[in-house]
């Protein structure tokens, strides 16, 4: 960590309180978490992300220690020292190889649509590969739009689990609304290409012709069990944003949990690959393929 330099971010959009200029664009500096106070900023950050109170919290000493055996603890902070956003993972060992978990990516939220989220996992990416690391795991919510699109076409990783509940039932949590912890289990090869992912370059092309499985003719999200063709290219549709739902409608947000919990997990255990997403002006869809039969 000692000898890993600092790398440097700027753009001249505003966000909220900046309003920057030609000559002055917003600069923000990426760099690993040295002091106490960059520790209880993060733990703020966090607070402020998923709330008050929130239970998964990675806590100060948990980012402190990680970094003594290769995790990783860094954010994007402004020249007045104001973080901006996070980036959180321990490293261990995995299917015999060395393996890193990225466990918390935060980004305030006035920050958003920027890509400061994207520059923190290149530069985890860089960090990783200089200690020797090529393989980064994370989880997140299938049903969220913005991170699908982050998670598979900005960064080119690859969903290879569908867990079910991976962090409990989440109990009376206002973040889960009732809808459970499903999460995709990604894994980024990071010294792969982003545009490496089987399908990335193929998915409009192949988006009007795969059947779309999960909704029925109005759009609506199927919630029984109902059938999965084998077609060698298939699309599952989730909301454009769930968030909103959760609030407005939370009966057609589980409607959204269970139907593309029953394809993905279906899809999944006959061999199919997650390997496309397609976000259109109001419709968001995963492309799933089966390689032996394209």
């Amino acid at each position: 960590m000692e000898d890993f330099p600092h790398r440097h971010i700027s753009f001249q959009t505003s966000v909220d309180g900046i309003t920057p200029s030609i000559d002055q664009p917003v600069r923000l500096t990426l760099r690993h978490l040295r002091s106490d106070d960059d520790y209880a900023r993060c733990e703020a950050l966090q607070e402020a992300t998923w709330g008050k109170g929130f239970k998964e919290i990675a806590n100060a000493t948990m980012m402190m220690i990680s970094q003594k055996v290769g995790g990783v603890a860094a954010g994007a902070f402004d020249p007045e020292g104001e973080l901006r956003g996070l980036v959180f993972g321990i490293s261990g060992v995995k299917g015999g190889r060395p393996a890193h978990w990225s466990h918390v990516l935060a980004v305030d939220t006035s920050f958003h649509g920027r890509g400061i989220g994207r520059h923190l996992k290149a530069y985890q990416r860089d960090y990783l590969l200089h200690l020797g690391i090529e393989h980064m795991y994370w989880s997140y919510d299938p049903l969220v739009a913005r991170n699908a699109h982050l998670n598979l076409r900005r960064l080119g990783a690859e969903p290879v689990e569908y867990a079910r509940d991976l962090y409990g039932d989440g109990g009376q949590n206002l973040q889960h609304r009732g809808l459970g912890t499903d999460r995709f289990i990604v894994e980024w090869r990071l010294r792969d290409s982003v545009d490496a992912l089987p399908g990335q370059g193929t998915a409009a092309d192949t988006e009007l012709k795969a059947p779309l499985v999960n909704c029925d003719a109005e759009g609506r999200p199927r919630t029984d069990s109902f059938e999965l063709p084998r077609s060698p290219w298939v699309r599952v549709e989730i909301p454009t944003d769930i968030q909103t739902l959760k609030d407005d409608d939370p009966e057609a947000a589980l409607a959204w949990r269970l139907s593309t919990r029953h394809a993905f997990m279906g899809y999944l255990q006959q061999g199919y690959r997650v390997v496309g997403f397609e976000r259109r002006t109001n419709r968001c869809f995963y492309l799933v393929h089966r390689p032996e039969e394209s």
